[in-house]
């Protein structure tokens, strides 16, 4: 009996090995799978929330379990980084503007550089194989993670069609049904995009700041079917003006239909310095938001978007896990 067990044990941590984890204490998060439905409401997040903690693919596998995160929107950096893509040689670090100034204007040699990089990017993404993308997503599934929405920088105006289509179908080999990027401001770009996300069968999300309105997502959804909201409810109140808690609980109901995924934070409103708040102490309705959910059975995934500060002594993971909870209790 005790040479089978200790058999059966050698197994299990040879195996671990294989898949290129080590054995330790600090391992204990590979021990239960996540869960973050609640009420029938998917609370997920996405990734930019682990932005102030170094990682990879497999240290964002380790932060979604340890948050209690069972499903995702997956920013592109660490994913096509994992596929091989090239590394930029001149990266070019862009801090915070100056107190009351301007960020210094790229020289014509760093504009160069920038551009000779990127075409090196998109002749990458123009012939990269899906495998590693499929890899990808049968490391989160194995996890308990699912993805649900990608985000990579490829959809943008300057962006080719052949790297659009990139962008989704390695949306598609991740699993997610959804890409999500900021809202552009040209109506022949949302009706390109949508063009293209019908071919793939893949939803384009639109994402909003404080621009956001009832109606500035009208145009793209009238555009194309695939078309959709990336809805950011803290935004949406921190623009102030029109953008009430009873606005944004009925823009939810008008648009559910064409809500793919959601952002919550909890921002103030411009008379209260539309600032990023713990969640519980801003003016987002995230109550209000996950009852009306709840009530009427929206399918839509809410991602935790922590831009908060990190309090001392704390980091990115657990201030998620908080987040979560402070879901779970309303939900439950």
């Amino acid at each position: 009996m005790k040479n089978a067990f200790l058999g059966r044990s050698f197994f299990a941590i040879s195996l671990l090995a294989l898949l290129g984890y080590t054995v330790n204490p600090a391992m204990n998060w590979l021990q239960s799978k996540p869960n973050s439905k609640f009420g029938g409401v998917q609370i997920g997040a996405i990734t930019y929330s682990f932005r102030s903690m170094p990682h990879d693919v497999d240290k964002l596998i380790q932060f979604c379990v340890e948050s209690n995160i069972s499903a995702i929107e997956l920013m592109g950096d660490p994913t096509e980084e994992f596929a091989g893509k090239p590394k930029n040689p001149n990266p070019i670090r862009m801090g915070p503007p100056p107190a009351g100034g301007q960020r210094p204007q790229l020289t014509d040699e760093q504009r160069a550089q920038i551009a000779a990089y990127n075409k090196q990017v998109a002749e990458w993404r123009a012939t990269v194989s899906m495998d590693k993308f499929k890899e990808i997503r049968k490391k989160f599934n194995a996890a308990g993670v699912k993805i649900y929405a990608y985000k990579p920088n490829a959809f943008g105006p300057n962006n080719s069609d052949a790297e659009v289509e990139y962008g989704l179908r390695a949306a598609k080999a991740l699993g997610a049904t959804s890409v999500t990027l900021e809202m552009p401001t040209d109506g022949a770009q949302t009706k390109r995009l949508g063009d293209l996300g019908a071919k793939h069968k893949v939803y384009i999300g639109y994402h909003a700041h404080t621009q956001a309105t009832d109606v500035l997502w009208d145009e793209a959804l009238a555009q194309s079917p695939y078309n959709s909201l990336n809805l950011d409810c803290g935004h949406y109140i921190a623009a102030g003006g029109k953008n009430t808690t009873a606005s944004l609980l009925a823009l939810i109901e008008a648009k559910h239909d064409r809500i793919t995924s959601m952002h919550m934070k909890d921002r103030t409103t411009p008379a209260n310095g539309a600032g990023n708040l713990e969640w519980g102490k801003g003016d987002t309705p995230i109550k209000e938001i996950l009852t009306l959910m709840k009530s009427k059975k929206y399918k839509f995934p809410v991602s935790v978007e922590l831009e908060y500060a990190v309090p001392a002594g704390s980091d990115a993971v657990k201030e998620v896990t908080k987040c979560v909870e402070f879901a779970k209790k309303l939900l439950m």
